[in-house]
């Protein structure tokens, strides 16, 4: 049992940290647009000199509206991920992924080499199809005068 809390556990700080980095990544993105779109409003400074120290960015609603969406976005996703439901569909899925046998080098090879072959036959004969196709009803279109 202590195995499973362990490894339900190691599933979610995964998840979360991915996901995580994502929502960071859209609020970085979300205070670029911002002050961007609205630059004398969002994008201006709440007052004259007063900068964040570590990131050297100025104190902006801009700023403000990101850093908010980041707290709760986390805040959310850490409560989300917490239920047992989802704690246990991670440790499932992880676990039915460790069963997977991954294919050799070889068969990779061979499978995309049959794809190809695959792919390149039916583009052939679609556009042989359609040129067919597309010359004979061209000819019944035009009364067969073309």
């Amino acid at each position: 049992m202590a195995y499973r809390k362990d490894q339900g556990r190691l599933a979610r700080m995964t998840t979360f940290w991915s996901l995580a980095v994502l929502l960071a990544y859209g609020c970085i993105r979300m205070r670029a647009e911002l002050t961007g779109q609205f630059p004398d409003s969002l994008g201006a400074a709440v007052s004259d000199g007063l900068v964040l120290p570590l990131v050297n960015l100025p104190l902006s609603p801009a700023l403000i509206a990101s850093v908010l969406s980041l707290v709760a976005g986390l805040f959310l996703l850490n409560r989300a991920l917490e239920r047992p439901k989802n704690a246990d569909l991670l440790i499932e899925t992880e676990s039915e992924l460790r069963k997977v046998t991954w294919p050799t080098v070889d068969e990779t090879v061979d499978g995309s080499v049959v794809v190809i072959v695959v792919v390149l036959f039916l583009m052939g004969f679609m556009a042989a199809a359609d040129f067919v196709l597309g010359n004979l009803f061209a000819r019944i279109i035009t009364g067969g005068g073309a």
